[in-house]
């Protein structure tokens, strides 16, 4: 069989990966619709992009990169877009009540003074301050992963306390 592309693979060998192709868009898709779309998609692709296929390649797996590729571009966008979406600028113009916050930081603050010592001294300097851990380390003379391990269980006891 010969194209009238010029490209390194048939009608014929593109139609055969149509199952595979199939099978490989219900991945993404749950909607038969949906599912055909991609395939169709992915198929107008490769023809229009045939002369960058080289030959000797698997034709399948060049197609599962167009398709996985088609995919992730279109869910990029659909997640900027978010059609539908109406601001409620109502719901912005009330404000939480801020005692709420003020009990929080307190119960917070309780509890970060309730950490060993060598623990808080590290919170402090990564969670508060916003040190990196290898600052951090440095100013403890301390290996990284003993910055990390002491924030880890800090951490730890934090959710105990704050959210039994």
């Amino acid at each position: 069989m010969s194209t009238d592309r010029t490209s390194g693979f048939t009608d014929a060998e593109l139609l055969d990966t149509l199952p595979a192709l199939r099978a490989f868009a219900r991945r993404f898709h749950k909607s038969p619709s949906d599912v055909e779309d991609l395939v169709q998609e992915t198929l107008t692709k490769a023809i229009a992009h045939s002369s960058s296929y080289q030959h000797g390649t698997q034709l399948r797996s060049w197609l599962f990169t167009i398709m996985r590729n088609t995919f992730c571009t279109k869910f990029k966008v659909a997640k900027r877009e978010q059609v539908g979406q109406v601001e409620d600028y109502a719901g912005r113009a009330s404000s939480p009540p801020t005692q709420d916050w003020a009990i929080m930081g307190r119960e917070l603050e309780r509890a970060i003074t309730n950490l060993p010592d060598s623990h808080r001294f590290v919170v402090d300097l990564v969670l508060v301050q916003g040190l990196s851990y290898g600052d951090a380390a440095q100013r403890c003379d301390v290996p990284v992963g003993t910055i990390k391990s002491r924030i880890s269980r800090a951490r730890i006891q934090l959710s105990k306390v704050l959210y039994p």
